[in-house]
Protein backbone atom coordinates (compact mmCIF):
# COMPACT_ATOMS: atom_id res chain seq x y z
CA UNK A 1 0.00 0.00 0.00
CA UNK A 2 1.31 3.43 -0.95
CA UNK A 3 2.15 5.29 2.30
CA UNK A 4 0.98 8.53 0.69
CA UNK A 5 -2.55 7.17 0.55
CA UNK A 6 -2.62 6.24 4.25
CA UNK A 7 -4.49 8.80 6.39
CA UNK A 8 -2.45 10.62 9.01
CA UNK A 9 -2.83 9.45 12.57
CA UNK A 10 -5.19 11.67 14.60
CA UNK A 11 -4.17 11.35 18.25
CA UNK A 12 -7.34 13.12 19.46
CA UNK A 13 -9.68 10.76 17.62
CA UNK A 14 -7.72 7.70 18.71
CA UNK A 15 -7.83 8.76 22.38
CA UNK A 16 -11.56 9.51 22.31
CA UNK A 17 -12.43 6.31 20.45
CA UNK A 18 -10.39 4.11 22.77
CA UNK A 19 -11.96 5.74 25.83
CA UNK A 20 -15.49 5.26 24.50
CA UNK A 21 -14.68 1.69 23.45
CA UNK A 22 -13.40 0.78 26.91
CA UNK A 23 -16.49 2.32 28.55
CA UNK A 24 -18.71 0.38 26.12
CA UNK A 25 -16.99 -2.91 26.87
CA UNK A 26 -17.20 -2.23 30.61
CA UNK A 27 -20.94 -1.61 30.36
CA UNK A 28 -21.46 -4.80 28.36
CA UNK A 29 -19.47 -6.81 30.91
CA UNK A 30 -21.72 -5.33 33.62
CA UNK A 31 -24.78 -6.56 31.69
CA UNK A 32 -26.21 -3.14 30.91
CA UNK A 33 -28.72 -2.86 28.04
CA UNK A 34 -26.78 -3.35 24.80
CA UNK A 35 -28.98 -1.04 22.72
CA UNK A 36 -28.62 1.81 25.23
CA UNK A 37 -24.85 1.35 25.46
CA UNK A 38 -24.29 1.30 21.72
CA UNK A 39 -26.53 4.28 21.11
CA UNK A 40 -24.81 6.19 23.92
CA UNK A 41 -21.38 5.39 22.52
CA UNK A 42 -22.48 6.41 19.05
CA UNK A 43 -23.91 9.74 20.23
CA UNK A 44 -20.71 10.56 22.16
CA UNK A 45 -18.47 9.68 19.19
CA UNK A 46 -20.61 11.86 16.94
CA UNK A 47 -20.82 14.78 19.39
CA UNK A 48 -17.02 14.75 19.83
CA UNK A 49 -16.57 14.81 16.03
CA UNK A 50 -14.84 11.45 15.75
CA UNK A 51 -17.30 10.46 13.03
CA UNK A 52 -19.76 12.51 10.94
CA UNK A 53 -23.44 12.13 11.79
CA UNK A 54 -24.36 10.78 8.35
CA UNK A 55 -21.83 7.95 8.73
CA UNK A 56 -22.62 7.35 12.40
CA UNK A 57 -26.29 6.61 11.82
CA UNK A 58 -25.99 4.98 8.41
CA UNK A 59 -26.38 1.61 10.11
CA UNK A 60 -30.08 2.30 10.65
CA UNK A 61 -30.59 2.08 6.89
CA UNK A 62 -28.17 -0.83 6.52
CA UNK A 63 -29.65 -3.72 4.57
CA UNK A 64 -28.43 -6.19 7.18
CA UNK A 65 -30.54 -4.50 9.86
CA UNK A 66 -33.54 -4.40 7.53
CA UNK A 67 -32.96 -8.09 6.76
CA UNK A 68 -33.06 -9.05 10.45
CA UNK A 69 -36.21 -6.96 11.03
CA UNK A 70 -37.98 -8.55 8.07
CA UNK A 71 -37.01 -12.04 9.19
CA UNK A 72 -38.50 -11.36 12.63
CA UNK A 73 -41.85 -10.81 10.88
CA UNK A 74 -41.42 -13.88 8.65
CA UNK A 75 -40.58 -16.05 11.67
CA UNK A 76 -43.56 -14.68 13.64
CA UNK A 77 -45.86 -15.44 10.70
CA UNK A 78 -44.67 -19.04 10.57
CA UNK A 79 -45.25 -19.28 14.32
CA UNK A 80 -48.74 -17.68 14.20
CA UNK A 81 -49.89 -20.13 11.52
CA UNK A 82 -48.64 -23.19 13.40
CA UNK A 83 -45.85 -23.97 10.92
CA UNK A 84 -43.14 -23.55 13.55
CA UNK A 85 -44.93 -25.89 15.96
CA UNK A 86 -45.12 -28.49 13.19
CA UNK A 87 -41.45 -28.02 12.31
CA UNK A 88 -40.56 -28.16 16.00
CA UNK A 89 -42.27 -31.53 16.31
CA UNK A 90 -40.37 -32.78 13.25
CA UNK A 91 -37.10 -31.04 14.11
CA UNK A 92 -36.84 -32.19 17.71
CA UNK A 93 -39.38 -35.02 17.51
CA UNK A 94 -39.10 -37.28 20.53
CA UNK A 95 -35.83 -35.74 21.71
CA UNK A 96 -36.03 -35.41 25.48
CA UNK A 97 -32.49 -34.47 26.51
CA UNK A 98 -30.32 -31.44 26.03
CA UNK A 99 -27.42 -33.50 24.65
CA UNK A 100 -29.52 -35.12 21.92
CA UNK A 101 -30.98 -31.73 21.02
CA UNK A 102 -27.47 -30.28 20.62
CA UNK A 103 -26.40 -33.22 18.43
CA UNK A 104 -29.48 -32.86 16.24
CA UNK A 105 -28.86 -29.12 15.91
CA UNK A 106 -25.31 -29.77 14.69
CA UNK A 107 -26.52 -32.38 12.18
CA UNK A 108 -29.16 -30.01 10.77
CA UNK A 109 -27.54 -26.57 11.01
CA UNK A 110 -24.11 -27.22 9.48
CA UNK A 111 -25.22 -28.75 6.14
CA UNK A 112 -28.19 -26.36 5.89
CA UNK A 113 -25.68 -23.59 5.13
CA UNK A 114 -25.61 -24.93 1.57
CA UNK A 115 -29.08 -23.48 0.98
CA UNK A 116 -29.75 -20.93 3.74
CA UNK A 117 -27.97 -17.98 5.33
CA UNK A 118 -27.29 -18.20 9.08
CA UNK A 119 -29.41 -15.16 10.02
CA UNK A 120 -32.80 -16.54 8.88
CA UNK A 121 -31.96 -19.91 10.46
CA UNK A 122 -31.50 -18.31 13.88
CA UNK A 123 -34.60 -16.12 13.46
CA UNK A 124 -36.75 -19.14 12.56
CA UNK A 125 -35.42 -21.64 15.09
CA UNK A 126 -35.21 -19.40 18.18
CA UNK A 127 -38.97 -19.59 18.93
CA UNK A 128 -38.94 -23.36 18.26
CA UNK A 129 -36.16 -23.92 20.78
CA UNK A 130 -37.76 -21.61 23.35
CA UNK A 131 -40.99 -23.61 23.19
CA UNK A 132 -39.15 -26.94 23.39
CA UNK A 133 -37.03 -25.76 26.34
CA UNK A 134 -40.10 -24.68 28.29
CA UNK A 135 -41.85 -27.99 27.64
CA UNK A 136 -38.80 -30.00 28.67
CA UNK A 137 -38.00 -27.66 31.59
CA UNK A 138 -34.52 -26.94 30.20
CA UNK A 139 -33.00 -23.47 30.40
CA UNK A 140 -32.93 -21.74 26.98
CA UNK A 141 -29.42 -20.54 27.83
CA UNK A 142 -28.24 -24.10 27.26
CA UNK A 143 -29.26 -24.14 23.59
CA UNK A 144 -29.63 -20.64 22.12
CA UNK A 145 -25.91 -19.81 22.17
CA UNK A 146 -25.07 -23.13 20.44
CA UNK A 147 -27.81 -22.29 17.90
CA UNK A 148 -25.97 -19.09 16.96
CA UNK A 149 -22.53 -20.75 17.09
CA UNK A 150 -23.53 -23.74 14.94
CA UNK A 151 -25.24 -21.49 12.41
CA UNK A 152 -22.04 -19.45 12.05
CA UNK A 153 -19.88 -22.58 11.81
CA UNK A 154 -22.14 -23.93 9.08
CA UNK A 155 -22.04 -20.59 7.28
CA UNK A 156 -18.34 -21.11 6.57
CA UNK A 157 -19.12 -24.03 4.27
CA UNK A 158 -20.67 -22.17 1.32
CA UNK A 159 -20.65 -18.79 -0.40
CA UNK A 160 -24.17 -17.84 0.76
CA UNK A 161 -23.80 -19.31 4.25
CA UNK A 162 -22.93 -15.94 5.74
CA UNK A 163 -23.07 -12.34 4.55
CA UNK A 164 -19.34 -12.00 5.30
CA UNK A 165 -18.52 -14.38 2.45
CA UNK A 166 -20.52 -12.18 0.09
CA UNK A 167 -18.66 -9.10 1.30
CA UNK A 168 -15.32 -10.78 0.54
CA UNK A 169 -16.68 -11.89 -2.83
CA UNK A 170 -17.51 -8.26 -3.59
CA UNK A 171 -13.93 -7.21 -2.83
CA UNK A 172 -12.61 -9.98 -5.09
CA UNK A 173 -14.79 -8.74 -7.93
CA UNK A 174 -13.76 -5.11 -7.40
CA UNK A 175 -10.10 -6.13 -7.31
CA UNK A 176 -10.51 -8.17 -10.54
CA UNK A 177 -9.38 -11.33 -8.75
CA UNK A 178 -10.84 -14.82 -9.34
CA UNK A 179 -14.21 -15.13 -7.64
CA UNK A 180 -14.82 -17.45 -4.73
CA UNK A 181 -16.45 -20.72 -5.78
CA UNK A 182 -19.79 -21.72 -4.26
CA UNK A 183 -18.20 -24.44 -2.09
CA UNK A 184 -14.56 -23.32 -2.24
CA UNK A 185 -14.45 -22.04 1.34
CA UNK A 186 -15.93 -25.34 2.53
CA UNK A 187 -12.61 -27.16 2.04
CA UNK A 188 -11.48 -25.52 5.26
CA UNK A 189 -14.84 -24.34 6.59
CA UNK A 190 -16.34 -27.83 6.90
CA UNK A 191 -13.44 -29.35 8.94
CA UNK A 192 -13.48 -26.26 11.17
CA UNK A 193 -17.24 -26.58 11.60
CA UNK A 194 -16.94 -30.25 12.59
CA UNK A 195 -14.20 -29.47 15.12
CA UNK A 196 -16.31 -26.62 16.51
CA UNK A 197 -19.36 -28.87 16.78
CA UNK A 198 -17.37 -31.46 18.75
CA UNK A 199 -16.18 -28.70 21.09
CA UNK A 200 -19.76 -27.48 21.67
CA UNK A 201 -20.98 -31.01 22.34
CA UNK A 202 -18.25 -31.68 24.91
CA UNK A 203 -16.20 -28.93 26.58
CA UNK A 204 -18.40 -26.07 25.40
CA UNK A 205 -21.52 -27.74 26.75
CA UNK A 206 -19.99 -27.82 30.23
CA UNK A 207 -19.17 -24.11 30.00
CA UNK A 208 -22.69 -23.08 28.91
CA UNK A 209 -24.68 -21.14 31.54
CA UNK A 210 -27.71 -22.84 33.06
CA UNK A 211 -29.83 -19.77 33.67
CA UNK A 212 -33.59 -20.01 34.13
CA UNK A 213 -35.56 -17.20 32.55
CA UNK A 214 -37.97 -15.10 34.59
CA UNK A 215 -41.05 -17.06 33.57
CA UNK A 216 -39.54 -20.34 34.71
CA UNK A 217 -38.40 -18.84 38.01
CA UNK A 218 -41.92 -17.65 38.78
CA UNK A 219 -43.70 -20.75 37.49
CA UNK A 220 -43.81 -22.51 40.86
CA UNK A 221 -45.78 -19.67 42.45
CA UNK A 222 -48.20 -19.16 39.58
CA UNK A 223 -51.84 -20.06 40.12
CA UNK A 224 -53.12 -23.35 38.80
CA UNK A 225 -56.37 -23.66 36.87
CA UNK A 226 -58.81 -26.46 36.31
CA UNK A 227 -59.44 -26.73 32.56
CA UNK A 228 -61.60 -29.07 30.50
CA UNK A 229 -60.85 -29.45 26.77
CA UNK A 230 -63.02 -31.17 24.17
CA UNK A 231 -61.45 -33.36 21.46
CA UNK A 232 -63.08 -32.57 18.09
CA UNK A 233 -63.08 -34.99 15.11
CA UNK A 234 -60.37 -33.03 13.24
CA UNK A 235 -57.96 -32.99 16.20
CA UNK A 236 -54.58 -34.56 15.39
CA UNK A 237 -54.54 -36.27 18.81
CA UNK A 238 -57.41 -38.60 17.90
CA UNK A 239 -56.26 -42.23 17.84
CA UNK A 240 -53.02 -41.51 19.71
CA UNK A 241 -52.17 -42.70 23.18
CA UNK A 242 -51.63 -40.19 25.98
CA UNK A 243 -47.86 -40.79 25.73
CA UNK A 244 -47.81 -40.48 21.92
CA UNK A 245 -49.79 -37.23 22.11
CA UNK A 246 -47.19 -35.72 24.45
CA UNK A 247 -49.68 -35.24 27.30
CA UNK A 248 -47.82 -37.37 29.82
CA UNK A 249 -45.20 -34.93 31.15
CA UNK A 250 -46.46 -31.46 30.36
CA UNK A 251 -44.65 -28.60 32.18
CA UNK A 252 -46.84 -27.36 35.00
CA UNK A 253 -49.91 -29.30 33.82
CA UNK A 254 -51.40 -32.62 34.93
CA UNK A 255 -54.06 -34.70 33.18
CA UNK A 256 -56.49 -35.61 35.98
CA UNK A 257 -59.02 -37.66 34.08
CA UNK A 258 -60.90 -38.22 30.84
CA UNK A 259 -64.67 -37.79 30.65
CA UNK A 260 -65.82 -40.18 27.91
CA UNK A 261 -69.58 -39.81 27.40
CA UNK A 262 -70.16 -39.66 31.15
CA UNK A 263 -67.65 -42.37 32.07
CA UNK A 264 -64.72 -41.01 34.08
CA UNK A 265 -61.31 -42.53 33.35
CA UNK A 266 -58.77 -41.73 36.03
CA UNK A 267 -55.99 -42.03 36.86
CA UNK A 268 -55.17 -41.93 33.16
CA UNK A 269 -52.78 -44.56 31.83
CA UNK A 270 -50.09 -43.41 29.34
CA UNK A 271 -51.41 -46.12 26.98
CA UNK A 272 -54.98 -44.77 27.03
CA UNK A 273 -56.15 -43.89 23.49
CA UNK A 274 -57.73 -40.49 22.84
CA UNK A 275 -61.13 -40.65 21.12
CA UNK A 276 -63.41 -38.10 19.45
CA UNK A 277 -65.57 -36.13 21.96
CA UNK A 278 -63.32 -37.04 24.88
CA UNK A 279 -63.19 -34.32 27.51
CA UNK A 280 -59.66 -34.02 28.87
CA UNK A 281 -59.55 -32.54 32.38
CA UNK A 282 -56.28 -30.84 33.35
CA UNK A 283 -55.00 -28.82 36.28
CA UNK A 284 -52.05 -26.53 35.77
CA UNK A 285 -50.49 -23.22 34.77
CA UNK A 286 -51.60 -20.78 32.11
CA UNK A 287 -48.61 -21.06 29.77
CA UNK A 288 -49.16 -24.74 29.07
CA UNK A 289 -52.91 -24.26 28.74
CA UNK A 290 -52.12 -21.70 26.04
CA UNK A 291 -50.04 -24.32 24.22
CA UNK A 292 -52.90 -26.84 24.38
CA UNK A 293 -55.36 -24.23 23.10
CA UNK A 294 -53.23 -23.86 19.96
CA UNK A 295 -53.69 -27.52 18.97
CA UNK A 296 -56.31 -27.64 16.16
CA UNK A 297 -59.45 -29.43 17.27
CA UNK A 298 -58.76 -29.17 21.01
CA UNK A 299 -61.17 -26.55 22.35
CA UNK A 300 -62.63 -25.34 25.67
CA UNK A 301 -65.51 -27.53 26.86
CA UNK A 302 -66.63 -25.34 29.74
CA UNK A 303 -69.13 -23.30 27.74
CA UNK A 304 -70.98 -25.29 25.10
CA UNK A 305 -72.91 -22.24 23.87
CA UNK A 306 -69.65 -20.76 22.60
CA UNK A 307 -68.99 -21.03 18.85
CA UNK A 308 -65.65 -22.83 18.61
CA UNK A 309 -65.12 -22.83 14.86
CA UNK A 310 -61.77 -21.66 13.54
CA UNK A 311 -63.36 -18.63 11.91
CA UNK A 312 -65.02 -17.58 15.15
CA UNK A 313 -61.78 -17.97 17.13
CA UNK A 314 -59.70 -15.84 14.74
CA UNK A 315 -58.52 -12.70 16.47
CA UNK A 316 -59.48 -13.94 19.94
CA UNK A 317 -57.18 -14.21 22.93
CA UNK A 318 -57.00 -15.41 26.52
CA UNK A 319 -57.59 -13.08 29.47
CA UNK A 320 -57.63 -13.52 33.24
CA UNK A 321 -60.41 -11.92 35.27
CA UNK A 322 -61.10 -11.99 39.04
CA UNK A 323 -64.78 -12.04 40.10
CA UNK A 324 -65.75 -9.14 42.38
CA UNK A 325 -68.25 -9.35 45.32
CA UNK A 326 -70.80 -7.36 43.31
CA UNK A 327 -70.67 -9.61 40.24
CA UNK A 328 -73.95 -11.18 39.04
CA UNK A 329 -71.94 -14.39 38.43
CA UNK A 330 -71.67 -15.24 42.15
CA UNK A 331 -73.45 -18.46 43.20
CA UNK A 332 -74.20 -19.36 39.58
CA UNK A 333 -72.83 -22.51 37.99
CA UNK A 334 -70.48 -22.07 35.04
CA UNK A 335 -72.89 -23.84 32.69
CA UNK A 336 -75.76 -21.56 33.78
CA UNK A 337 -73.82 -18.29 33.88
CA UNK A 338 -74.60 -17.46 30.24
CA UNK A 339 -71.17 -15.89 30.10
CA UNK A 340 -71.16 -15.52 26.32
CA UNK A 341 -74.34 -13.48 26.27
CA UNK A 342 -73.15 -11.23 29.10
CA UNK A 343 -69.55 -10.63 28.06
CA UNK A 344 -69.04 -12.21 24.59
CA UNK A 345 -66.43 -14.52 26.09
CA UNK A 346 -66.08 -18.17 27.08
CA UNK A 347 -64.85 -19.62 30.38
CA UNK A 348 -61.86 -21.84 29.64
CA UNK A 349 -60.68 -22.58 33.19
CA UNK A 350 -61.25 -21.66 36.85
CA UNK A 351 -58.86 -21.08 39.75
CA UNK A 352 -59.92 -20.75 43.40
CA UNK A 353 -57.05 -19.73 45.68
CA UNK A 354 -55.37 -23.12 45.84
CA UNK A 355 -58.60 -25.07 46.54
CA UNK A 356 -58.97 -28.32 44.59
CA UNK A 357 -62.16 -27.92 42.56
CA UNK A 358 -64.41 -30.66 41.27
CA UNK A 359 -63.57 -32.09 37.87
CA UNK A 360 -66.80 -30.90 36.22
CA UNK A 361 -66.17 -27.26 35.35
CA UNK A 362 -69.75 -26.73 34.26
CA UNK A 363 -70.91 -27.66 37.79
CA UNK A 364 -68.61 -25.22 39.62
CA UNK A 365 -70.51 -22.51 41.50
CA UNK A 366 -68.64 -19.25 41.05
CA UNK A 367 -67.60 -17.19 44.09
CA UNK A 368 -66.07 -13.78 44.72
CA UNK A 369 -62.31 -13.97 44.26
CA UNK A 370 -62.42 -16.81 41.72
CA UNK A 371 -60.00 -16.25 38.83
CA UNK A 372 -61.41 -17.09 35.42
CA UNK A 373 -59.34 -17.87 32.36
CA UNK A 374 -61.42 -16.52 29.47
CA UNK A 375 -61.33 -16.72 25.70
CA UNK A 376 -62.34 -13.25 24.56
CA UNK A 377 -62.41 -10.83 21.68
CA UNK A 378 -59.56 -8.34 21.19
CA UNK A 379 -61.46 -5.50 22.91
CA UNK A 380 -62.48 -7.34 26.09
CA UNK A 381 -59.62 -6.05 28.30
CA UNK A 382 -60.36 -2.44 27.44
CA UNK A 383 -64.14 -2.81 27.65
CA UNK A 384 -64.23 -4.59 31.03
CA UNK A 385 -61.08 -3.34 32.79
CA UNK A 386 -63.18 -0.96 34.92
CA UNK A 387 -66.32 -3.09 35.04
CA UNK A 388 -67.56 -3.61 38.65
CA UNK A 389 -68.18 -7.29 37.89
CA UNK A 390 -64.43 -7.92 38.00
CA UNK A 391 -61.56 -6.91 40.27
CA UNK A 392 -58.92 -7.24 37.61
CA UNK A 393 -58.75 -7.98 33.90
CA UNK A 394 -55.40 -8.78 32.24
CA UNK A 395 -54.34 -10.28 28.93
CA UNK A 396 -52.45 -13.58 28.75
CA UNK A 397 -49.29 -13.16 26.72
CA UNK A 398 -48.99 -15.04 23.41
CA UNK A 399 -52.49 -16.47 23.68
CA UNK A 400 -53.85 -15.57 20.24
CA UNK A 401 -55.36 -18.57 18.43
CA UNK A 402 -53.11 -20.14 15.80
CA UNK A 403 -54.14 -19.31 12.23
CA UNK A 404 -53.85 -22.86 10.91
CA UNK A 405 -55.96 -22.04 7.88
CA UNK A 406 -53.22 -19.64 6.69
CA UNK A 407 -50.37 -22.13 7.09
CA UNK A 408 -50.33 -22.92 3.35
CA UNK A 409 -49.85 -19.24 2.50
CA UNK A 410 -47.05 -18.84 5.03
CA UNK A 411 -45.23 -21.92 3.70
CA UNK A 412 -45.63 -20.77 0.09
CA UNK A 413 -44.25 -17.30 0.83
CA UNK A 414 -41.35 -18.72 2.84
CA UNK A 415 -40.43 -21.24 0.12
CA UNK A 416 -40.53 -18.45 -2.47
CA UNK A 417 -38.13 -16.49 -0.28
CA UNK A 418 -35.73 -19.44 -0.03
CA UNK A 419 -35.84 -20.00 -3.80
CA UNK A 420 -35.06 -16.32 -4.29
CA UNK A 421 -32.07 -16.61 -1.96
CA UNK A 422 -30.80 -19.63 -3.88
CA UNK A 423 -31.20 -18.05 -7.30
CA UNK A 424 -28.04 -15.94 -6.86
CA UNK A 425 -29.86 -13.22 -8.80
CA UNK A 426 -30.39 -10.99 -5.77
CA UNK A 427 -27.90 -8.30 -4.87
CA UNK A 428 -29.48 -7.50 -1.51
CA UNK A 429 -31.25 -10.15 0.60
CA UNK A 430 -33.13 -7.46 2.51
CA UNK A 431 -35.38 -6.62 -0.47
CA UNK A 432 -36.99 -10.06 -0.96
CA UNK A 433 -37.17 -10.48 2.83
CA UNK A 434 -39.12 -7.23 3.19
CA UNK A 435 -41.39 -8.31 0.33
CA UNK A 436 -41.97 -11.65 2.09
CA UNK A 437 -42.75 -9.90 5.40
CA UNK A 438 -45.28 -7.66 3.65
CA UNK A 439 -46.80 -10.64 1.85
CA UNK A 440 -47.23 -12.47 5.18
CA UNK A 441 -49.26 -9.57 6.56
CA UNK A 442 -51.17 -9.13 3.31
CA UNK A 443 -52.09 -12.84 3.20
CA UNK A 444 -53.49 -12.72 6.74
CA UNK A 445 -50.75 -14.89 8.26
CA UNK A 446 -50.04 -12.11 10.76
CA UNK A 447 -51.88 -8.96 11.73
CA UNK A 448 -50.21 -5.57 11.38
CA UNK A 449 -50.18 -5.10 15.15
CA UNK A 450 -48.62 -8.54 15.68
CA UNK A 451 -46.01 -7.79 12.99
CA UNK A 452 -44.95 -4.62 14.79
CA UNK A 453 -44.79 -6.51 18.07
CA UNK A 454 -42.66 -9.27 16.47
CA UNK A 455 -39.88 -6.83 15.58
CA UNK A 456 -37.37 -6.78 18.44
CA UNK A 457 -36.36 -3.12 18.39
CA UNK A 458 -33.59 -3.35 21.04
CA UNK A 459 -31.83 -5.98 18.93
CA UNK A 460 -32.13 -3.90 15.76
CA UNK A 461 -30.94 -0.75 17.51
CA UNK A 462 -27.90 -2.55 18.96
CA UNK A 463 -26.99 -4.02 15.55
CA UNK A 464 -27.46 -0.71 13.71
CA UNK A 465 -25.49 1.28 16.28
CA UNK A 466 -22.66 -1.26 16.22
CA UNK A 467 -22.05 -0.40 12.55
CA UNK A 468 -21.54 3.22 13.56
CA UNK A 469 -19.13 2.29 16.36
CA UNK A 470 -17.19 0.12 13.91
CA UNK A 471 -17.04 3.01 11.46
CA UNK A 472 -15.61 5.21 14.23
CA UNK A 473 -12.84 2.66 14.89
CA UNK A 474 -11.98 2.76 11.21
CA UNK A 475 -12.32 6.54 10.82
CA UNK A 476 -10.18 7.27 13.89
CA UNK A 477 -7.39 4.98 12.71
CA UNK A 478 -7.56 2.66 15.75
CA UNK A 479 -8.31 -0.45 13.71
CA UNK A 480 -5.84 0.41 10.95
CA UNK A 481 -3.05 1.16 13.40
CA UNK A 482 -3.58 -2.08 15.31
CA UNK A 483 -3.74 -4.21 12.17
CA UNK A 484 -0.69 -2.58 10.63
CA UNK A 485 1.46 -3.07 13.72
CA UNK A 486 0.61 -6.76 14.14
CA UNK A 487 0.99 -7.66 10.49
CA UNK A 488 4.24 -5.71 10.20
CA UNK A 489 5.70 -7.43 13.26
CA UNK A 490 5.31 -10.92 11.76
CA UNK A 491 6.01 -10.22 8.10
CA UNK A 492 9.69 -11.24 8.34
CA UNK A 493 8.85 -14.60 9.95
CA UNK A 494 7.34 -15.97 6.76
CA UNK A 495 3.90 -16.32 5.16
CA UNK A 496 2.43 -18.75 7.70
CA UNK A 497 3.29 -16.43 10.60
CA UNK A 498 1.79 -13.50 8.69
CA UNK A 499 -1.27 -15.59 7.88
CA UNK A 500 -1.70 -16.38 11.58
CA UNK A 501 -1.31 -12.68 12.43
CA UNK A 502 -3.87 -11.63 9.79
CA UNK A 503 -6.37 -14.15 11.08
CA UNK A 504 -5.77 -13.10 14.68
CA UNK A 505 -6.19 -9.39 13.89
CA UNK A 506 -9.45 -9.98 12.01
CA UNK A 507 -10.67 -12.25 14.81
CA UNK A 508 -10.05 -9.54 17.42
CA UNK A 509 -11.57 -6.81 15.22
CA UNK A 510 -14.59 -9.00 14.66
CA UNK A 511 -15.30 -9.06 18.39
CA UNK A 512 -15.21 -5.26 18.54
CA UNK A 513 -16.93 -4.26 15.32
CA UNK A 514 -19.33 -5.95 12.90
CA UNK A 515 -18.17 -9.00 10.96
CA UNK A 516 -18.66 -7.27 7.61
CA UNK A 517 -16.77 -4.20 8.77
CA UNK A 518 -13.89 -6.40 9.99
CA UNK A 519 -13.72 -8.14 6.61
CA UNK A 520 -13.87 -4.87 4.69
CA UNK A 521 -11.17 -3.27 6.83
CA UNK A 522 -8.81 -6.25 6.69
CA UNK A 523 -9.07 -7.14 2.99
CA UNK A 524 -6.64 -4.48 1.67
CA UNK A 525 -4.06 -5.22 4.37
CA UNK A 526 -4.02 -8.95 3.72
CA UNK A 527 -3.58 -8.35 -0.03
CA UNK A 528 -0.77 -5.87 0.60
CA UNK A 529 0.96 -8.28 3.00
CA UNK A 530 0.87 -11.02 0.36
CA UNK A 531 2.26 -8.62 -2.29
CA UNK A 532 5.21 -7.58 -0.12
CA UNK A 533 5.94 -11.24 0.71
CA UNK A 534 5.74 -12.14 -2.98
CA UNK A 535 3.13 -14.89 -2.44
CA UNK A 536 -0.43 -15.56 -3.59
CA UNK A 537 -3.05 -13.47 -1.78
CA UNK A 538 -5.62 -16.27 -1.94
CA UNK A 539 -4.73 -17.92 1.43
CA UNK A 540 -4.87 -14.54 3.19
CA UNK A 541 -8.22 -13.66 1.60
CA UNK A 542 -9.71 -16.96 2.75
CA UNK A 543 -8.30 -16.37 6.24
CA UNK A 544 -10.11 -13.01 6.31
CA UNK A 545 -13.38 -14.65 5.18
CA UNK A 546 -13.17 -17.30 7.91
CA UNK A 547 -11.93 -15.06 10.73
CA UNK A 548 -14.58 -12.42 9.97
CA UNK A 549 -17.28 -15.07 10.36
CA UNK A 550 -15.87 -16.97 13.33
CA UNK A 551 -16.74 -14.49 16.08
CA UNK A 552 -17.71 -16.31 19.26
CA UNK A 553 -16.29 -14.38 22.23
CA UNK A 554 -18.61 -11.37 22.24
CA UNK A 555 -22.35 -10.88 21.67
CA UNK A 556 -21.51 -7.91 19.43
CA UNK A 557 -19.27 -10.00 17.18
CA UNK A 558 -22.15 -11.27 15.06
CA UNK A 559 -25.79 -10.25 14.66
CA UNK A 560 -27.11 -13.74 15.40
CA UNK A 561 -25.51 -13.47 18.87
CA UNK A 562 -27.55 -10.32 19.49
CA UNK A 563 -30.69 -12.15 18.35
CA UNK A 564 -30.31 -14.82 21.08
CA UNK A 565 -28.72 -12.61 23.75
CA UNK A 566 -32.02 -11.44 25.30
CA UNK A 567 -34.13 -14.62 24.90
CA UNK A 568 -31.31 -16.71 26.37
CA UNK A 569 -30.86 -14.44 29.38
CA UNK A 570 -27.12 -14.25 28.63
CA UNK A 571 -24.45 -12.03 30.09
CA UNK A 572 -21.41 -10.66 28.30
CA UNK A 573 -19.12 -12.94 30.31
CA UNK A 574 -21.00 -16.04 29.08
CA UNK A 575 -19.73 -15.41 25.56
CA UNK A 576 -16.21 -14.80 26.84
CA UNK A 577 -16.15 -18.09 28.76
CA UNK A 578 -17.49 -20.26 25.94
CA UNK A 579 -16.31 -18.27 22.93
CA UNK A 580 -12.63 -17.57 23.63
CA UNK A 581 -11.60 -21.28 23.57
CA UNK A 582 -13.69 -21.78 20.42
CA UNK A 583 -12.06 -18.74 18.78
CA UNK A 584 -8.58 -20.06 19.54
CA UNK A 585 -9.52 -23.54 18.34
CA UNK A 586 -10.81 -22.16 15.02
CA UNK A 587 -7.65 -20.04 14.68
CA UNK A 588 -5.42 -23.09 15.03
CA UNK A 589 -7.53 -25.21 12.67
CA UNK A 590 -7.80 -22.55 9.98
CA UNK A 591 -4.10 -21.59 10.00
CA UNK A 592 -3.12 -25.27 9.88
CA UNK A 593 -5.44 -26.14 6.97
CA UNK A 594 -5.40 -23.05 4.74
CA UNK A 595 -1.83 -23.53 3.35
CA UNK A 596 -2.72 -27.07 2.22
CA UNK A 597 -5.76 -25.92 0.22
CA UNK A 598 -4.55 -22.57 -1.14
CA UNK A 599 -0.80 -22.61 -1.69
CA UNK A 600 1.39 -19.58 -1.14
Amino acid sequence: MDPSTTPAIDVYKIAVTLSVLLALLYGLIKDRAADVLFMGALVILTALRVIPADEAFAGFSNSGVLLVGALFVVAASLSETGVMDYLGDRFLGRVNTEGKALLLMAIVLIPSALVLNNTPKVALLTPVLLTWCRKKRISPSRLLMPLSYLSILGGSCSLIGTSTNLVVQGFLINSKMPRMGYLELGWVGLPCALVGAVYLLTIGRRLMPNRLDLIEQLEQSRREYLVELLVQPQCRLVGKSIAEAGLRHLPGLFLIEIDREGELIGPVSPDETILVNDRLVFTGVVSTIVDLEKIPGLVPAADQSYDITAAARAGRQLCEAVISPSSPLIDRKVRDADFRALYDAAIVAVHRNGVRLGTKIGEIELRAGDTLLLQTGPHFPRAYRNNPDFYLVSEVEDSRPVRHERAWAAVAIFLALIVTFLSNQVEDYAVPSLVAAGAMVGAGCLSGAAARKAIDLPVLIAIAASFGVGRALEESGVARLTAGLLVGATRELGPIATLAAVYFVVMVLNELISNNAAAALSFPFCVEAARELGVSPRPFIMAVALAASFAFASPIGYQTHMMVFGPGGYRFTDFLRVGIPLNLLMWLCAVALIPFIWHF
